[in-house]
């Protein structure tokens, strides 16, 4: 799938917070760039506190710029000496609480939002977008009559129904249970890509943001360190921050090899690297823990440390001989205990990816 137009532009911005009771001020936003595609779905990913909804704040008009400039469909929307009207945009906003007035009913609560519309239209397009989330029979429910799910479809059929340039959408799963929101994520992919929507979500939770976007940005300290397909943000980090925050993975040096092979203490195999290398280079090594197998009679021995039960698998943190920590997944039909001794060996069909230097 390829995406031709850019629809929004994030041009080295960079938002500033000023400290209580002192006269500097910290950096929640720094020299931030991006860029979305007409029809694209986009994931700021990251830890709590590292600006992801101020990223989504800032493209609203509701944090001013202390530097850069956001353009939607190449018109200026913001920058430190202008501030298009926040209403005037075009954008289509879900916070993380919803924000359904409690005193409108649900068909209500998406009118509210329609303007320029006879009371007759208004009426038809709020019903067509109760149709396409699956609630056209709660219309005249209250939101407090509803279920979080249920409330989470009103809040992007309110959004929506206005038919913006761009709708964000913040943390929208947060307050649901875990199958639900798996669900609803698929649920709500297959609903924007009929619309052609071009979304921005932020969430700090993995799974949505590979179930949703084409394209994930790793948000760190207002860094956005990685822009890239789930794919390549997965397989193919650019830096230590990314490629231990996502997924469950660790680190062990290498010497390369001839023929594109590199030497580990889990032994040889394969390699893919962004960098030139060299014979007899040391590199560092990106494992995960699902490339790991575990084996009752394996030569390269290990020690059980601990053990998290994952549902399908355990997650096993392993101690080998030399000291290095590692760690596997297992199924948990064949469950093992800790302090127990198994063999450990790589998957060959496997291909990992190599860092010069792991802390770049």
């Amino acid at each position: 799938m390829t995406f031709k137009n850019t629809l929004l532009s994030i041009n080295d911005l960079t938002v500033t917070f000023s400290k209580s009771n002192c006269r500097s001020s910290i950096h929640a936003i720094n020299h931030f760039n991006l860029k979305l595609n007409e029809g694209e779905i986009g994931c700021l990913l990251g830890p709590s506190g590292s600006g992801k909804s101020t990223v989504l704040r800032a493209i609203c008009g509701f944090e001013h710029l202390k530097s850069g400039l956001i353009q939607l469909r190449k018109k200026v929307i913001s920058s430190p000496r202008f501030e298009h009207p926040s209403h005037l945009r075009g954008i289509g906003m879900v916070f993380q609480d919803f924000s359904l007035f409690p005193h409108l009913t649900v068909i209500e609560n998406i009118t509210f939002g329609l303007q320029g519309l006879s009371s007759k239209n208004k009426q038809l397009k709020a019903t067509q977008w109760l149709d396409r989330v699956l609630l056209l029979d709660k219309a005249d429910s209250y939101p407090y009559e509803l279920s979080g799910g249920e409330q989470q479809r009103v809040a992007l059929a309110r959004a929506m129904a206005p038919e913006p340039s761009l709708i964000l959408l913040d943390e929208p799963f947060s307050s649901l249970d875990l199958e639900l929101r798996e669900q609803l994520a698929l649920d709500f992919r297959a609903l924007l890509k009929s619309r052609n929507m071009t979304t921005l979500m932020v969430t700090h939770n993995q799974t949505e943001a590979f179930t949703i976007a084409d394209k994930v940005g790793v948000v760190c300290r207002g860094e956005l360190l990685q822009w890239d397909t789930p794919y390549q943000i997965y397989h193919h980090p650019t830096n230590q921050f990314v490629a231990e925050f996502i997924g469950q993975s660790f680190f062990l040096k290498g010497i390369v090899l001839e023929n594109d092979r590199i030497k580990t203490e889990l032994g040889e195999m394969p390699f893919n690297s962004n960098y030139r290398t060299e014979i007899g280079q040391t590199l560092e090594v990106l494992i995960r823990a699902e490339n790991v197998q575990l084996e009752v009679n394996g030569a390269i021995r290990a020690t059980i440390i601990n053990k998290a039960f994952r549902g399908a698998m355990y997650l096993y943190t392993l101690k080998l001989d030399s000291g290095t920590n590692i760690v596997a997944f297992n199924s948990s039909h064949h469950c093992l205990e800790v302090g127990e001794k198994i063999g450990v060996c790589l998957d060959n069909k496997q291909t990992p990816h190599v860092m010069k230097n792991p802390q770049s």
